[in-house]
């Protein structure tokens, strides 16, 4: 075999003397991408090895040590012009819709202060009933919805889910039984599904591995956005109360449905379906984007959904070891989600000032979780990142366990808040990060979310009020999901290095079969289980 250095290619005994060689060696965390162009027939001496004059041009490799191709200075301004493009376009979209979407499912714990349980007449056990129910058309949605999101086009699925769950956001201040409550949550919960991880599908079909956390932590940081405007929102309109003979809950279901309503509609000609829509993009930026996402071994997006990639991702021990830890994380998020402000009003403020006292936990957890984002996506590390915020979490979980006074139960609170917010990007990213393939990858976001909405159905259970004010049944499943979640980030990451180490050794055998198959064609077959894609930990 010839001899392969940065920036030389000595040629094979036999190929042409025209012969351009491209290898782009990506980190440890993507696709070995190899292309071949053979220019010109013409055979060499089989005696001579040597280069023929300029026959043979110079190989571009990765720099392996600072993980950036030895790009031309030209292709270093268009990635920067591609990025602030794409961010400039999709940030704001998914941030908006998020903030909309979970403002519209956790607005319900300010309605409850503002008179909801009272005006309805709904015990503690019904109100989390109806919270549950929200969660099973949730779940079930999940995996459809990411499935069909190729077909039928993220620009007119994600703005029809947006338009239908505000107009149901609207009808919700019109119930007045339980029944009606409840069917207006089901119907919530079954718009809403396919939302966030058909975002982060969508997303992943934009960015490289690498640049996602810090786009799914943005847009994610909607979720503690809308914790602080929800609250933020919710003092003033509660003052509306009476107004048309409407009461404070009526006005908050129905100008946030209205909000999320005109955003859906006026979001269908705005979301582009690929690179290829992109209105900023000029011809020149559609193929930069291309060419990095396959660089990131993003290339096979063009694949049909097969129930074969469905059912081969339930065969992955790593994608279920992540969904046991966002199960755990889901309980700790939506519990804070629905009753924070329950757990504020425990310390002994009026309606007015718990609203605004929701506010300074989740602006705290929005600036960590972008803090820690960035540093993740600049080290490119997924595991450490999460440990660190669920160290966060769990100090949190130990202070509201053992804290008596107001001040520290509030601190507790924002620790609290602020480790389990700035990890869920984290685990979040970790998933299309380690999958590849449309179909696998789908599922996998999918099987995600899922987790994460089913940890959702146990929050509902675990802030009784009869253990107001400190809620100690709570503080304890807090503290033992975070510490069980740290444990089993841990063991991911061991497993996906033995998964990596494994690759290198049994090549030859995942192989088996495909060797007559191009390397593309055995990647695209493969997907991230090919040997040459490295797991990112």
């Amino acid at each position: 075999m010839p001899e392969l250095t940065i920036g030389r290619v000595t040629p094979r005994v036999g190929v042409t003397s025209n012969l351009t060689l491209k290898i782009h060696l990506n980190r440890t965390n993507s696709f070995i991408s190899t292309s071949i162009t053979l220019v010109k027939q013409k055979l060499i001496d089989m005696a001579d090895s040597k280069p023929q004059g300029e026959g043979v041009k110079r190989a571009r490799v990765e720099d392996i040590s600072s993980g950036e191709l030895q790009l031309t200075e030209e292709e270093r301004r268009l990635d920067r012009e591609t990025l602030v493009r794409l961010d400039l376009l999709l940030m704001p979209l998914t941030l908006i819709l998020y903030l909309l979407a979970w403002l519209d499912r956790a607005n319900v714990g300010n309605a409850r202060i503002a008179g909801l349980d009272r005006d309805l007449n709904l015990s503690d056990h019904q109100y989390k009933v109806a919270i549950t129910v929200t969660y099973v058309p949730y779940i079930l949605a999940e995996l459809p919805s990411n499935l069909i999101l190729k077909k039928i086009g993220p620009r007119i699925l994600l703005p029809t889910l947006c338009t239908i769950w505000g107009t149901v956001t609207i009808l919700q201040s019109q119930a007045s039984s339980f029944g009606g409550f409840v069917a207006c949550r089901f119907f919530l919960g079954l718009f809403e599904g396919g939302l966030f991880p058909g975002i982060v599908l969508y997303l992943s079909g934009f960015y490289r591995r690498h640049e996602l956390q810090v786009r799914i932590a943005l847009f994610f940081s909607a979720a503690s956005l809308s914790g602080a405007f929800s609250g933020l929102l919710a003092a003033a309109i509660e003052q509306m109360d009476g107004l048309r003979g409407l009461r404070g809950w009526q006005w908050i279901f129905i100008l946030e449905g209205v909000f999320t309503v005109c955003f859906g509609l006026c979001s269908f000609v705005i979301f582009p379906n690929s690179p290829a829509n992109v209105l900023t993009f000029k011809s020149c930026h559609i193929d930069r984007c291309s060419a990095r996402l396959r660089a990131d071994g993003n290339a096979h997006d063009d694949e049909q959904v097969s129930a074969r990639a469905v059912f081969s991702v339930l065969k992955d021990l790593h994608v279920w070891c992540l969904c046991a830890v966002l199960f755990c994380n889901g309980v700790c998020l939506f519990g804070l989600a629905y009753f924070s402000p329950s757990i504020v009003q425990t310390m002994g403020y009026n309606n007015t000032t718990t609203q605004l006292l929701t506010v300074p936990p989740y602006a705290c957890g929005f600036v960590i979780t972008m803090a820690v984002a960035y540093l993740a996506d600049r080290f490119q590390q997924r595991g450490l990142s999460a440990l660190g915020s669920c160290g966060i979490a769990m100090i949190g979980a130990i202070l509201m366990l053992l804290g008596r006074s107001v001040a520290v139960r509030y601190a507790a609170l924002v620790v609290f808040v602020t480790g389990i917010y700035s990890c869920a990007p984290c685990l979040i990213s970790w998933v299309p990060n380690n999958s590849a393939g449309y179909s696998r990858r789908a599922t996998a976001v999918a099987m995600g979310f899922i987790s994460t909405s089913s940890g959702g159905i146990l929050s509902t259970w675990i802030y009784p009020k009869a253990d107001a004010p400190y809620y100690q049944l709570g503080a304890k499943v807090n503290l033992s999901l975070s510490a069980i979640g740290m444990g089993l980030a841990t063991v991911q990451i061991g497993l996906l290095v033995l998964l990596n180490r494994r690759k290198k050794v049994t090549r030859t055998e995942i192989l088996d079969g495909l060797e007559g198959h191009t390397l593309e064609d055995q990647k695209a077959l493969l997907g991230d289980r090919h040997p040459d894609y490295r797991y990112t930990y």
